[in-house]
């Protein structure tokens, strides 16, 4: 739901973009097809692929297979097919999720797609770490200057908190709990994905040094988020009445973000 929501910010980028170097008129387009069209279309998907999952008839229910892999599955068909019709996938693979979800919540199903979905996804994160490992010993970093340094250190350590504690509000959570989670934010992984779709969308001097950037938020997030996570974690439990070392007592709800 994140990248979905924020597609449409990125291509609002990139329509300005190119507006200022043609001169055609952008807010119209982008308004009827990156925001209405793209977002209604994903949705629409997602829940059709949902609602396959559990109410098509008896006989022939995906969810009767007893496979957690029809998870994997439903995300690559929903996330190909809206992308074929130049709409938001991300969005699609949410929205399909959800309303498996709420199809049949006590469907005994959902436990094995968790159990497959959730080992893939370590699988995925790890293999793609791995990969970024080697983009930084090959130069990614290279083409930084001092001022980038900066603007991600502030970043990381102003914007994003800022925008993670504004998306909080209505939130009823301790004032402790929304400071934390706005401090982890996510890794950013995802802005890979947005810098290579802007930069495969529009004209730009300069893809390297943005790559770079984006590298090393990421970079910083990972080792900042990585070492401060256990400790803060464990401070929070306490403040809350649990002891993180007793044995039985599950940990915070506040897990870190992917």
């Amino acid at each position: 739901m994140n990248d979905g929501l924020a597609f449409p910010f990125v291509n609002l980028a990139i329509a300005i973009s190119l507006s200022a170097a043609d001169g055609e008129p952008w807010l119209g387009t982008w308004i009827a097809h990156n925001v209405l069209w793209e977002v209604g279309a994903g949705v629409l998907i997602g829940r059709i692929f949902g609602w396959l999952t559990f109410l098509i008839p008896a006989d022939t229910k995906l969810a009767q297979t007893g496979d957690g892999l029809i998870a994997i599955a439903a995300t690559f068909v929903s996330y190909g097919l809206t992308e074929m019709i130049e709409c938001y996938g991300f969005l699609a693979v949410f929205i399909t999720a959800l309303t498996i979800r709420h199809s049949h919540r006590e469907h005994d199903f959902h436990r094995e797609m968790h159990d497959v979905t959730e080992q893939i996804e370590r699988l995925a994160m790890m293999i793609l770490l791995v990969l970024f490992g080697g983009a930084l010993v090959n130069g990614l970093l290279a083409p930084l200057r001092f001022m980038d340094v900066m603007v991600s250190v502030i970043v990381l350590l102003v914007i994003r908190p800022v925008a993670g504690w504004i998306g909080l509000l209505g939130l009823e959570a301790a004032r402790r709990e929304k400071l934390t989670l706005s401090f982890f934010g996510i890794r950013g992984v995802g802005s890979f994905c947005y810098l290579a779709y802007g930069l495969n969308n529009m004209p730009i001097e300069g893809g390297e040094r943005l790559w770079a950037i984006v590298g090393l938020v990421v970079l910083l997030s990972v080792l900042l988020h990585g070492l401060t996570v256990t400790p803060i974690m464990r401070q929070l439990d306490r403040s809350q009445g649990r002891d993180p070392d007793a044995e039985g007592i599950p940990p915070s709800g506040l897990q870190r973000p992917g």
